[in-house]
């Protein structure tokens, strides 16, 4: 999973890294027909007018112009999964609980944006698309125009899922699991929270807590108590922090993947070490205690 924006924080000078880093990659090891390759397209932000000349909206042009650069960038012919990255629309993502409508607010209508993406596939140039960051009102949307007019259906919804982040369950957890939409749960650990080894203060020079400061949503006060309950219960029963929280994720039925960073080798295996885990009823009922006293504190 990648994103033209990505490497993250974007800079002008590292936009568009990751495809070409995954796309050399695959070239190096021909192994493209081993992986499943998801990208998107980057959503309005002010802070983002270097890419795409700061056109960021879902029109037909914009769409056409982003794929296309993806698929030099990645050294493809084909994306498995397109995604648009956030809403084209002013809406409730990033952590916003609250929902401000605008009624001025101008973007390209959402039967217009399938439209776009629906082409893209004609072309052969992507398989199947997605969203990300997504609201209940914005997936069923797409879904409900999908039905009326036969275009591409939405897949996947690429939102945050994890123990101290639990959303997803309140609305969308139904809609992905009734229209077939599954989640790819992206930040499983709460950006190494949940992993324990930044309590206590630990924040190594070398961690994107101390590069960048700016993403902290996981480590308000509230989230800390949370974070160093589940710990705890980990502990008590023997497990890994981490391997608890991922194992949490993977028994969800609205789940489709968990997306997955690494920045070791080690760190890599014990994750992947989580397949087919299964929590004990004792810890299950753990961690339904904690959530129930501290519910959803890093939104």
């Amino acid at each position: 999973d990648t994103a033209e924006a990505y490497s993250f924080p974007g800079k002008p000078e590292t936009q568009g890294r990751s495809e070409e880093i995954i796309g050399s990659w695959m070239q190096a090891r021909g192994n493209r027909d081993k992986v499943v390759i998801a990208t998107k397209i980057t959503g309005p932000s002010g802070e983002r007018s270097h890419i795409r000349d700061g056109k960021l909206n879902f029109s037909r042009d914009q769409v056409t112009a982003a794929v296309d650069l993806s698929l030099k960038r990645l050294k493809t012919d084909v994306i498995d999964l397109y995604q648009t990255h956030w809403p084209e629309r002013k809406s409730n993502y990033f952590g916003r609980l609250d929902y401000g409508h605008t009624e001025d607010d101008d973007w390209t209508p959402m039967e217009e944006q399938l439209d776009a993406l629906g082409e893209q596939v004609k072309a052969g140039k992507i398989r199947a698309i997605g969203v990300s960051n997504e609201t209940a009102w914005g997936l069923m949307k797409f879904l409900e125009i999908s039905e009326r007019t036969g275009l591409p259906r939405i897949a996947s919804i690429q939102n945050p899922f994890n123990l101290i982040c639990r959303q997803f369950e309140i609305g969308l957890s139904e809609v992905a699991i009734r229209e077939d939409a599954g989640l790819l749960a992206y930040s499983p650990l709460g950006f190494g929270a949940l992993t324990g080894k930044y309590l206590d203060g630990q924040l190594p020079d070398a961690s994107r807590h101390k590069l960048f400061p700016q993403f902290m949503r996981y480590f308000k006060p509230n989230a800390i108590k949370a974070t160093e309950a589940y710990v705890a219960l980990a502990r008590e029963h023997g497990l890994d922090p981490a391997q608890m929280a991922l194992a949490f994720v993977h028994r969800q039925r609205f789940l489709t993947s968990t997306i997955i960073g690494a920045t070791t080798e080690e760190q890599l295996r014990s994750n992947l070490d989580t397949e087919g885990m299964v929590l004990p009823d004792e810890v299950l009922a753990g961690i339904d205690a904690i959530h129930n006293e501290n519910t959803n504190p890093a939104p």
